[in-house]
């Protein structure tokens, strides 16, 4: 079997087994100061791909790990296996998607257990809350976690459907107040939202790429989650640096803070409205996005103590977004911590559940 080997700063307690993500799945096993990760199956809904992870996980339990964690979702398929390998094993750990994400990256960088600050940005992870996170400010170390901040939460109305209809998500951020919604099916994502039918809370960055790229290329849907996004990107990289940006809140909620970007995107529409570039548009779109890692990460170093900041997530995938956010993070003064050898998506997870659940 092929697989990478990473060297951690550490010694794992106990030999764990870590089944990973939902897609780009990959299983980890960790043992005394060594991690070995297997190759990427796209996704676990595939037959093919699901088989591929069975015989991984089958060769690493050869290996007899004492603990065996897993994701906190439980419609993934690879937390369905877990709870099946737990019955002939003793112990199972359930570890946070995000705190995940986080202890993945500061592994990679050789870091102990010290307290960092882990801005993970993605498209959907289940929070300790039951709700969807995505866009997270974690202050934590490799055996706990406090969520400080997020994005302002809305309904993901149609589960699914709303990250292939974006509108859905637009119009729920400008309260319907959207050019050309239809007023007829907007009346039926509210009616879902006030009765809970398949519109669990969601915190995600990813959504709000999809929002602003919805907004700004004119797009009402989407064949492939992240679509808008990849194309936002290559807009925005078009465009002269010195762009501007838009305006966003952050408002104090205990236990944490909550950034409100409706500002944001109300400022897109008037950029829309006054026939401004689309290639400018999308570049205000991510500054903003950068400046809002920036400015919650000195909040939070100002109360915490903190100064070492962490980046994971698939939205780090946006190489544009990724030096902004360096850019204005190093002329803050923080240490930044990147992915070195995994990628920031879901491809990381399994290493973060295994030393979460090792420690």
């Amino acid at each position: 079997m092929v697989y990478k080997k990473i060297q951690l700063p550490f010694k794992i307690k106990r030999p764990v087994l870590a089944l990973g993500s939902q897609a780009k799945n990959t299983v980890c096993f960790a043992r005394n100061s060594s991690a070995y990760i297997s190759r990427v199956h796209p996704d676990l809904s595939d037959p093919v791909d699901l088989a591929n992870f069975q015989k991984d996980v089958k060769y690493f339990l050869n290996k007899k790990p004492k603990v065996i964690a897993c994701d906190l979702h439980p419609e993934y398929q690879s937390t369905k296996y877990a709870l099946q390998l737990a019955v002939r094993n003793p112990s199972l750990g359930y570890i946070q998607h995000h705190h995940a994400h986080i202890a993945a990256c500061m592994a990679e960088n050789g870091l102990r257990s010290q307290p960092v600050i882990g801005v993970a940005f993605d498209g959907t992870g289940l929070g300790a809350d039951g709700r969807i996170w995505g866009a997270e400010y974690l202050v934590c170390n490799y055996r706990s976690y406090e969520r400080a901040a997020h994005l302002k939460e809305i309904p993901l109305a149609g589960g699914e459907r709303a990250v292939l209809e974006p509108w859905r998500l637009v119009a729920f951020w400008l309260d319907g107040k959207t050019p050309g919604i239809d007023k007829k099916k907007w009346r039926v994502l509210q009616a879902m939202r006030d009765k809970g039918i398949n519109s669990l809370p969601a915190s995600s960055m990813g959504r709000l790429f999809d929002a602003a790229g919805s907004l700004i290329l004119g797009r009402r849907e989407a064949k492939f989650e992240g679509e808008l996004a990849i194309e936002l990107q290559k807009l925005a990289s078009a465009c002269e640096p010195e762009a501007g940006n838009y305006k966003f809140k952050i408002v104090r909620e205990k236990p944490g803070y909550i950034i409100d970007p409706r500002p944001l995107l109300k400022g897109i529409l008037a950029d829309i409205k006054a026939r401004k570039p689309k290639e400018l548009i999308a570049r205000r779109f991510h500054v903003t996005v950068a400046e809002m890692i920036s400015r919650m990460c000195v909040i939070l170093r100002s109360e915490k103590g903190v100064n070492k900041v962490v980046l994971s997530g698939g939205v780090f995938q946006n190489s544009l977004l990724l030096n902004l956010s360096l850019g204005l993070l190093y002329t803050e003064g923080f240490s930044v911590f990147l992915h070195k050898e995994l990628s920031p998506n879901d491809s990381c997870i399994s290493l973060g559940q295994a030393i979460i659940a090792g420690l």
